[in-house]
């Protein structure tokens, strides 16, 4: 008779370590007992060791004195870089001798008429009154300064992006080796490659418009590779079927099926370069961001507003045509045959209409804007400024002025964070973050996290970047507390999300610049105001997404919780916000990259750290301190997106 083996008892792990969160950081655990002491016995230091470090002052501060010197006789220089140089200044000035023949009656008439043909009479009415305004502000010259720059940048942009799109739409392995160029591309501080580039290409246009390029373009090739991987299979699979070659598919129905995303790539990019034009203006880009860096710098806010204005209505009108043609709505003279010759019909007549506006203005003497019909705002708003500085600043009954208040949020946030922050060993603060982008993701994210911030260390900018990330996170803290609260009150009530519209429009497209100076005005010199300027710069991207991600929410679960009973903060808290969790996720994330785009401006009003030395290093012509602080942004940028990113992004690829 057979014998029957019992089977052998399942040995089970406790209940908490069955958690895949619990488990990983129980490996991780395990790991650091085994690593820690070996580092610390290694570089028994609380920051980082000195031995992980590499100085690559030599190599940088050669690399610059070779360009310097071989700038002017080198071919490299002289055939390459100087034909793209001249090519740029000869596009540059023919759109702006084309502007200042149509005069401002024909530029404000094509541009009015293309709004409608576009987007219908309402926007082409508020588009005419944009430009107006840009002439009755006195900046019509150069508003079309701007615009030729702007014309020329967004071109060259959107050429660039669409062919990186392209690249990264059809092929696996180009989207692998373009993902990490486009966020350095997008994350590097503009400040830190405008010196590289004017080595290069010495002040001027060409410098500004190729600094604008490269941070304008990866917003098109990241959605034009979203369009193309995002297209129909079953469109697709029919069109193969009929026989086309691969050249057909993409010119019939992949690029065709991706024009919702082309065109949200167009307006992104337009929206980044015009964010430039301050910016460029440093290196000598002139118009309206030259205007706007001149009076910050004699400390005129009423003149930088009066420049930043036009800036902003330039923003909003592109911004809305675009969108109105991304969304499909507009040209409502066409009729029902859209695509026919009504359609080609209404252009032309837009086109003559144009040009007999232009030749009755140039006829009738009035091409180019008169002076007595300009309004000066700069006295005005230069007192209010004066007004709030006097009144606002300190001595305030029960609430205290504002410089209280920044003194108090240094001393009570700013500065225990970074003490805390640069207390830690080096060793800890590594094992943190891999925890953290661990539990969220794979072990991949952790490695990149960990990897980007080691970097920072073997770079020799460790204390300055956490003096950089605690004032990162206070700002992104005080962002998504406002932001979170905004969004919900703005998914709530359809009027309070209108009238809230234009105020986040004017947040997200006004310079940094033009509100640096009010902000030191109301809060000082130091880390308060960088992270006042940061919290303006990033809250309008947290409170759209927040309050997008919570009218997505499915209807019926929100019917179904009011026929439970459930009153309206229920609903808020136990619904909708669970339901939202990927666009919070996605909102923090985004908060924490827009916070740290603006580290460089911080460094401008006593901000210190790594925004400090990027403008140092643009400012004495340094190229390595300039870079490397520059590089460090980047990997800070890198870790904290991996930290961030919602979890279902990654989830496909497992843990």
């Amino acid at each position: 008779m057979a014998t029957v083996t019992a089977p052998a008892p399942r040995v089970s792990l406790p209940g908490v370590l069955k958690h895949r969160s619990v488990a990983k950081l129980a490996l991780l655990a395990l790991a650091a007992a085994v690593l820690v002491p070996l580092a610390d016995a290694q570089w028994a230091s609380g920051s980082w060791p000195a031995a992980l470090t590499v100085d690559l002052t030599q190599p940088l501060g050669k690399a610059s004195d070779w360009i310097i010197d071989n700038r002017d006789s080198h071919p490299l220089f002289l055939y390459g870089f100087g034909y793209v140089s001249n090519a740029v200044v000869l596009c540059v000035r023919a759109v702006y001798l084309v502007l200042l023949a149509a005069g401002w009656a024909g530029v404000t008439a094509a541009a009015a008429l293309t709004a409608w043909r576009v987007a219908g009479v309402r926007l082409a009415v508020g588009t005419a009154v944009a430009f107006l305004a840009c002439g009755l502000l006195g900046m019509w010259i150069p508003t079309m300064q701007t615009l030729a720059l702007m014309v020329v940048a967004v071109l060259v942009s959107v050429a660039v992006g669409a062919v990186l799109g392209l690249a990264a739409g059809l092929s696996d392995r180009m989207d692998r080796i373009l993902r990490p160029v486009l966020d350095t591309m997008q994350v590097l501080p503009a400040f830190a490659y405008l010196l590289p580039v004017v080595l290069i290409f010495g002040i001027g246009v060409p410098a500004a418009v190729l600094a604008t390029v490269v941070y304008a373009a990866p917003p098109m090739a990241r959605l034009t590779s979203l369009g193309l991987r995002g297209a129909d299979k079953e469109v697709l699979e029919a069109v193969e079927s009929l026989g086309a070659t691969a050249r057909q598919r993409l010119l019939t129905a992949r690029i065709p099926l991706a024009r919702k995303e082309l065109l949200l790539g167009l307006n992104q990019t337009i929206m980044m370069a015009l964010s430039m034009a301050v910016i460029a203006s440093v290196i000598g880009a002139g118009g309206l961001g030259d205007r706007v860096y001149q009076a910050l710098a004699s400390v005129d806010v009423g003149a930088a507003l009066a420049a930043g204005i036009p800036i902003v209505l330039l923003a909003v009108v592109l911004d809305r045509v675009t969108g109105a043609a991304g969304d499909g709505e507009g040209d409502p003279g066409a009729g029902p045959r859209r695509g026919g010759l009504s359609r080609r019909a209404g252009w032309a007549a837009a086109l003559a209409a144009t040009v007999v506006v232009a030749v009755a203005a140039r006829l009738a003497g009035r091409l180019d804007w008169s002076d007595a019909w300009t309004l000066n705002i700069a006295e005005p708003v230069n007192r209010a400024v004066d007004w709030m500085t006097d009144h606002l600043y300190s001595g305030v009954p029960v609430i205290g002025g504002t410089a209280d208040w920044a003194g108090h949020f240094t001393t009570w946030v700013l500065d225990p964070l970074r003490d805390g922050l640069q207390g830690l060993p080096w060793w800890s603060v590594l094992l943190i973050v891999a925890a953290l982008a661990w539990v969220i993701g794979t072990w991949r994210t952790a490695l990149t996290a960990v990897l980007a911030m080691a970097a920072i260390g073997v770079l020799g900018v460790w204390k300055p970047s956490l003096d950089t990330l605690s004032q990162v996170l206070a700002a992104v803290a005080v962002t998504l507390v406002l932001g979170f609260a905004t969004g919900v009150a703005a998914a709530r009530s359809d009027r309070f999300e209108r009238l809230l519209r234009p105020v986040l429009d004017v947040f997200q497209t006004m310079p940094q610049f033009v509100y640096l100076i009010p902000v030191v005005a109301l809060f000082g010199v130091g880390r308060a105001p960088a992270v006042a300027a940061a919290v303006v710069y990033a809250l309008p991207a947290v409170v759209r997404i927040t309050a997008q991600g919570l009218r997505q929410v499915d209807p019926a679960a929100l019917e179904s919780a009011r026929s439970l009973g459930a009153s309206s903060g229920q609903q808020i808290r136990q619904v909708q916000l669970p339901l939202a969790r990927p666009a919070l996720l996605l909102a923090l994330n985004q908060g924490v990259v827009l916070v740290l785009a603006v580290v460089i401006i911080g460094g401008l009003v006593g901000g210190g750290a790594l925004g400090y030395d990027v403008v140092f290093g643009l400012a004495q012509g340094d190229l390595a301190t300039g870079l490397v602080a520059g590089a460090a942004i980047v990997c800070l940028g890198l870790m904290l997106d991996r930290v961030t990113q919602p979890t279902e992004r990654r989830a496909k690829k497992g843990a």
